[in-house]
């Protein structure tokens, strides 16, 4: 059992999200204690990297679409994260393990579907953990299997890469600069361009020496 801090939406969001459509509940709200319960498969995890992404602000609004599930005014925002497992009713994991997938925004979370986690089965000195909110995470695989399996360019042809200053985008871009082809990047607005070419220029260096970020 452990008390809880938590990031509540307050109410649907119009236009920029701002500080005060949300809530910090503190650890010491009743309400926010986290524990397993009795007999239940369910696994109740530390939270140790949580990753905000555009997606998120469209569940921020209330939508009539069946494929978009909106957060609920009042209840805690959820995303993409990784996690330690500290109490496990699941097969599947121990305490202790470390898990990444959609957890809540709070310092603990009682994952009631932990079929939907994936164990990590290295030791953060091997691979850091935060890399599972990105390069091995669901921008890592979208980026992936998009480029590679979907795409399948080949080295010396051109590729265009709309968002390129997104979470997804920076990924493909440096793909196609790795497998040799002549890539182009769009963004939205000038300054994100610019800060694009500097992001791109450290980024393929790092990707040079083996290393994603």
């Amino acid at each position: 059992m452990a008390r809880n801090k938590q990031v509540i939406l307050r109410d649907y969001v119009r236009g920029v999200p701002k500080e005060s459509d949300m809530i910090v509940l503190s650890s010491d709200n009743k309400s926010s204690v986290v524990a397993l319960p009795q007999g239940s498969n369910a696994v109740v995890v530390k939270n140790l990297y949580l990753s905000c992404d555009p997606y998120m602000r469209l569940l921020m609004t209330k939508s009539t679409l069946t494929v978009l599930n909106s957060y609920s005014p009042g209840s805690v925002i959820t995303g993409h994260g990784v996690a330690k497992v500290m109490d496990s009713g699941h097969p599947k994991f121990e305490t202790g393990d470390f898990v990444w997938g959609i957890t809540g925004w709070e310092e603990y979370s009682l994952i009631t579907t932990p079929e939907t986690l994936f164990k990590i089965e290295h030791t953060d000195d091997v691979v850091p953990l935060h890399y599972y909110t990105g390069i091995l995470g669901l921008a890592g695989m979208t980026a992936y299997i998009g480029f590679y399996k979907i795409g399948s360019p080949k080295k010396g042809e051109h590729v265009f890469v709309s968002a390129a200053s997104g979470a997804v985008g920076q990924l493909v871009g440096q793909f196609a600069k790795l497998m040799g082809c002549y890539v182009v990047g769009s963004a939205s607005t000038k300054e994100k361009v610019i800060n694009l070419q500097l992001y791109i220029l450290f980024q393929f260096f790092l990707a040079q020496q083996g290393i994603f970020y």
